[in-house]
């Protein structure tokens, strides 16, 4: 049996558990960075006592409750202690049915009876550093032999959202507007805040010229954000700092590119040689999204008719 769940009616507790022990545990599922990514806007469907769990954030348009992941948040979907086709047939015809679904990514260990669109992820697991280099391709190498008049006047080092700010708001790709920049900006503070965000900055003299942005936790690295000065993109900071990152965390946890199906980040992230992963999605444009809702509606209204006319 599926049930839905408001925000205040989830027993975290019992959530948390299911996650952590589930066999398709992401970290973009976790209550804290759902309360962050999503400012507490997420409810939640559950088979029988937590057997299986499946999160949905959503924002109010116009009144009505659309899905959508909130922003950084690549995948969620359905989580259980065994992958299992038959709960998440359930758990999909459930979803379908009762909301408005604008874009909502599962994770890649989820599997259906039907084919659904699918997008693409980057990983390296676990492993010792040395091994994970060798596979590098012989260009990203090149990239990370950097000069020694260079090498003599950069450094690597973390910096906090505060210092990072200017510079992460003047190179911040993919903003669609100045409130759509400050969201992204506000999210990595209190992810800051919350002990799980990591900035570090690729120094050239005394200026920044690369910074990423990592979350982590006790089982994942994951890449939420990456930022360059144009005007010293041949020196390849960038992946100095992803290999810097890799090599100080690869041997205990996943590092997570975070995929993309743009051609040039797709070849970025693949000379670092990560396996790459497919997930399912659900994606209706909005147009489909508004028939979808009017064809609700008009159901819900002949459904009330036939009500009152028995």
């Amino acid at each position: 049996m599926i049930r839905r769940l408001k925000y205040n009616e989830i027993d975290f507790d019992k959530y948390s558990k299911c996650l952590e022990n589930s066999a398709q545990r992401k970290y973009s599922a976790t209550k804290d960075f759902l309360d962050i990514t999503s400012e507490k806007h997420w409810e939640l469907l559950v088979y029988n006592d937590y057997e299986a769990v499946m999160p949905i954030p959503f924002v109010i348009k116009f009144g009505f409750k659309i899905v959508i992941n909130p922003k950084l948040c690549q995948q969620l979907g359905i989580f259980s202690a065994k992958n299992d086709i038959e709960i998440n047939d359930l758990f999909l015809k459930f979803f379908e049915k009762k909301y408005n679904i604008w874009y909502y990514g599962f994770n890649a260990a989820n599997t259906f009876s039907r084919q659904l669109k699918q997008r693409q992820n980057f990983l390296i697991y676990p492993d010792n550093y040395e091994i994970v280099r060798q596979k590098y391709s012989p260009k990203r190498k090149r990239k990370l032999r950097l000069d020694d008049d260079i090498l003599q006047n950069s450094e690597v080092r973390e910096v906090s959202i505060f210092n990072a700010w200017e510079f992460i708001s003047k190179n911040l790709i993919g903003a669609k507007n100045e409130k759509d920049k400050n969201s992204f900006l506000r999210i990595f503070t209190n992810l800051e805040k919350a002990g799980y965000l990591k900035l570090k900055a690729f120094f050239y003299g005394t200026a920044i010229i690369n910074l990423i942005a990592v979350y982590t936790d006790h089982k994942t690295i994951a890449l939420l954000g990456t930022f360059n000065d144009k005007d010293y993109i041949k020196l390849s900071g960038s992946s100095f700092i992803i290999d810097n990152v890799i090599c100080e965390n690869i041997q205990t946890k996943i590092f997570d590119f975070e995929g993309s199906d743009i051609p040039s980040i797709e070849e970025f992230f693949s000379g670092f040689r990560p396996e790459l992963e497919k997930y399912p999605i659900i994606f209706n444009s909005k147009k489909q999204l508004i028939k979808v809702f009017f064809w609700q509606q008009k159901n819900r209204l002949k459904f009330k008719k036939r009500s009152f006319c028995l």
